[in-house]
């Protein structure tokens, strides 16, 4: 796993550090993922999840939330698999209620309702559940009509060079105005440079994740990315 922060641009500190997969010589998340097959689907996301929450409990963490990607389709029955998840987090001690649950918008999810369930026992769990790559993928705003999470995660596609393109601006505001109406925070992803960052942080936006912040460390966490050039 490789962490990357999402940092508070009002608080100047790391909100959570999302877990990204790697493979064994450092390959990216996008490989690691063409190597899972319906067969190993379950096992993969088991494995996953645990081993994030074994290192985030090693790391310097410092009260940051940890944030999981999961694979819809891998989750028969939220309820059961969830559990090795609980035994992780009590066996490492870390905290259920800062584990943060993401699934991508991109992956195609058949049944909205199966993920609907998965939602709901995360949340009666304590977790809290975000859409990751909000506005790239296949339902949009009907995925979010089906069921609230606590985050969206916009995409980078939403937020590049919003500071210089109205369109990505004006579609940006309309879905915060959804987000605080049904009480969801949003966390803009992809952000690379100043002016985006400033850009967003005049729409409302404070959490956010980029290379202008950090890059992803391999199993250890960035506890000082930059900020310096947002600094109030």
């Amino acid at each position: 796993m490789a962490f990357q922060p999402i940092v508070d641009v009002a608080g100047g500190a790391v909100w959570a550090h999302e877990a990204l997969v790697r493979g064994t010589a450092g390959q990216g998340a996008g490989w690691v993922l063409g190597q899972v097959t319906d067969a190993t689907r379950y096992a993969f996301d088991q494995s996953c999840r645990v081993k994030a929450i074994e290192l985030a409990a090693a790391l310097p963490m410092n009260g940051a939330r940890l944030s999981i990607n999961f694979l819809p389709n891998a989750v028969y029955k939220a309820e059961a698999c969830i559990r090795a998840t609980l035994a992780a987090a009590r066996r490492t001690g870390f905290p259920t209620d800062r584990i943060i649950f993401e699934v991508t918008e991109s992956e195609r999810v058949v049944d909205h309702g199966h993920l609907k369930s998965i939602f709901s026992e995360y949340k009666r769990q304590g977790f809290l559940t975000a859409i990751d790559d909000f506005g790239s993928g296949y339902s949009g705003l009907n995925l979010l009509a089906e069921f609230q999470p606590d985050i969206i995660k916009l995409d980078m596609e939403l937020t590049r060079s919003i500071d210089s393109e109205r369109a990505r601006r004006s579609i940006v505001k309309a879905i915060l105005a959804v987000c605080e109406d049904l009480a969801i925070t949003p966390i803009a992803e992809g952000v690379e440079t100043v002016d985006e960052a400033k850009a967003l942080r005049d729409l409302g936006v404070t959490l956010m994740q980029g290379y202008l912040f950090a890059k992803p460390a391999f199993e250890a966490v960035v506890t000082n990315p930059e900020m310096a050039a947002l600094a109030p």
